[in-house]
């Protein structure tokens, strides 16, 4: 047999309310019409659905049955409707995000994870990208948003806000070369074994840039990808590596140096593009929700 959509509805308030007259207002039917409903229902399920008595309606165990399904039923439709209803709506642009390695590691992740869980209908585009690269696609009109390093984006004339620390250490295995010092300059670093990121990260050109041509040439026993994978081989004691702090989680079986070169000592700053098509109360939106994933980086990440 068919069943109508309707009468489930109206079957299911019934079976909440316990009355009829209760569930034929809450689909704004008369009672009439409710009673008459419900008949038909019981005659073409062959059954009788309600139990009635002075005080109202229970339902039977053929009710109780009909009402489990019809709830699975109404979620499944509800569920195809919202499914369809997403092809008829006109697509926007997508916000592009760009980031750096530090950036994309996990604050960024963060944020995303919050803003497109909070805006169905907003999607973005999150890229990693050394800050120069960053700021001319910003400026261009390209992107959206930035998360840049500041000494690199500050005369850019972009519109930017401070973000969180974002300084190079240097780890190594707990209880290795590095216990029981705080500082340590990169010349001595690169002196010893080493683990880095891919040579195409943003980081390591970073790195590469500003450790100068007087540096000794330092021995990179592996490169990959990511820096949860350098964090780990760090502590394993493959190798030092320089990393930001901010990826440091405080449990993390590692001892942690803090370079003595300036050049170590960065911050990230939000920049704002000039990106006419993106509306602006998204824009807005992801700002906020970066700047709430900056502030939840764990106790130490900014010290």
């Amino acid at each position: 047999m068919r069943y109508d959509l309707d009468d489930l509805r109206l079957f299911l308030h019934i079976v909440g309310e316990g009355s009829i007259t209760a569930g034929a207002r809450r689909t704004h039917l008369s009672l009439p019409s409710a009673s008459a409903r419900v008949r038909a229902l019981e005659h073409h399920a062959g059954v009788d659905l309600l139990i009635r008595g002075r005080r109202g309606v229970r339902p039977t165990p053929a009710g109780s049955t009909l009402a489990r399904h019809a709830r699975e039923v109404l979620a499944q439709t509800a569920r195809l409707d919202s499914a369809v209803a997403s092809y008829t709506r006109a697509p926007a642009v997508p916000l592009t995000l760009l980031g750096g390695s530090s950036a994309m590691h996990r604050l960024v992740p963060r944020a995303l994870v919050t803003f497109l869980r909070a805006h169905p209908d907003v999607d973005v585009t999150a890229s990693e990208s050394r800050t120069p690269r960053t700021v001319r696609m910003l400026t261009d009109g390209a992107a959206d948003l930035g998360v840049v390093v500041d000494d690199e984006a500050r005369a850019s004339g972009l519109r930017t806000e401070p973000l969180g620390d974002d300084s190079l250490v240097v780890i190594g295995q707990a209880g290795g070369i590095l216990a029981g010092r705080a500082t340590i300059p990169y010349s001595e670093v690169a002196e010893h074994p080493l683990v880095g990121l891919d040579t195409g990260s943003a980081l390591r050109r970073w790195i590469d840039k500003h450790v100068g041509p007087h540096a000794p040439v330092a021995r990179h026993r592996t490169t990959v990808a990511g820096l949860n994978v350098l964090v780990a081989l760090a502590a394993a004691g493959v190798g030092l590596a320089v990393v930001p702090r901010r990826v440091v989680d405080p449990g993390e079986p590692v001892d942690v140096c803090a370079l003595e070169d300036p050049w170590a000592r960065r911050r990230h700053l939000l920049a704002w593009g000039v990106k006419a098509e993106a509306p602006a109360a998204a824009v807005t939106a992801l700002a906020d929700h970066l700047r709430r994933a900056a502030l939840a980086e764990p106790p130490g990440a900014d010290a």
